[in-house]
């Protein structure tokens, strides 16, 4: 039988990351350890699929704040079954297609206007004339779903 527990060495090993990353995410709350009587961190084995998870969402820009947000969904006192992470996944579902929206819409407008307030390219006096776009805030307010001469 496979052990359900595994050490920080092989937590680390299966997922890439430090002994003092994985610490970090405990300290932070993502991840929660036993502890043996000498003191050594016994993590779960679906503890690889909880940090992997981590990995994969702050790739895609999600802060650790969020993320543990995310996670509070999950059992503390048990291995996460399929239907919690689908779960999970369900409630992330808007919030990243919003992000790929952006994505795609930056992807398709580096090339153009992108409403900053620049008026560095010429065609930026047909979109945002005057700097329209600027008194509505810092950034990229075009890329962040304002629409020219709205």
């Amino acid at each position: 039988m496979v052990d359900p527990e595994i050490t920080i060495t092989t937590l680390g090993r299966r997922t890439g990351l430090a002994a003092s990353a994985l610490r970090f995410y405990e300290e932070r709350g993502l991840l929660h350890a036993a502890r043996t009587r000498g003191g050594s961190r016994r993590f779960r084995r679906s503890d690889i699929r909880r940090v992997s998870f981590i990995r994969i969402l702050q790739q895609f820009g999600f802060s650790l704040s969020r993320i543990g947000e995310v996670l509070a969904g999950l059992p503390d006192h048990r291995t996460p079954t399929e239907a919690d992470w689908r779960g999970i996944g369900e409630g992330l579902r808007d919030e990243i297609d919003a992000r790929i929206a952006t994505l795609e819409k930056m992807r398709d407008s580096l090339d153009g206007c992108i409403g900053c307030g620049c008026l560095s390219l010429k065609r930026c006096a047909l979109y945002n004339p005057k700097d329209k776009a600027g008194t509505n805030g810092p950034g990229a307010r075009y890329l962040m779903g304002e629409r020219p001469g709205g």
